[in-house]
């Protein structure tokens, strides 16, 4: 049986972290209802301190994500979920996207993604295999291919 899944991400800021990855991957950031959050605080299922306000918009604090407007033949949404850890990162991450684009748009995509806060690390080659290995805002890793 195939199952589905969401990728989840380890983050200081995940409302940052969602909001760079959507502009990245030319996903959108999944909406969080502004109505239900204050309802959950109303009626004491939630504090107010597991709330912030981010761009103008009451969001919960642990969380954000990002969504594709394709669904999983499942319907569920595919996503990738930015969560907040108080740790920072340390170590080399032990699994990490690859985002094709074609090798002749390797090089400018890069230097965007450089110029909106990403780090080139190196350059790699395999057999006929070539990509970019590089880390978002958090330092978290990366390859374009």
């Amino acid at each position: 049986m195939a199952y589905d899944f969401q990728v989840t991400v380890d983050c200081a800021d995940p409302h940052t972290q969602a909001k760079w990855w959507a502009e990245t991957l030319g996903w959108q950031v999944e909406p969080q209802d502004e109505g239900f959050i204050k309802d959950m605080v109303a009626k004491g299922f939630a504090k107010e301190d597991e709330t912030l306000v981010f761009e103008g918009k009451l969001v919960w604090k642990t969380g954000a994500a990002i969504v594709h407007e394709e669904k999983l033949p499942s319907g569920k949404p595919r996503r990738v979920l930015f969560n907040h850890v108080p740790e920072p990162k340390t170590v080399k991450d032990r699994i990490h996207l690859d985002i094709w684009i074609g090798e002749e748009q390797r090089p400018q995509v890069r230097d965007e993604l450089v110029a909106r806060g990403a780090k080139f690390l190196y350059e790699e080659k395999q057999g006929p295999f070539s990509w970019f290995t590089m880390q978002d805002p958090e330092g978290n890793e990366f390859c374009i291919s």
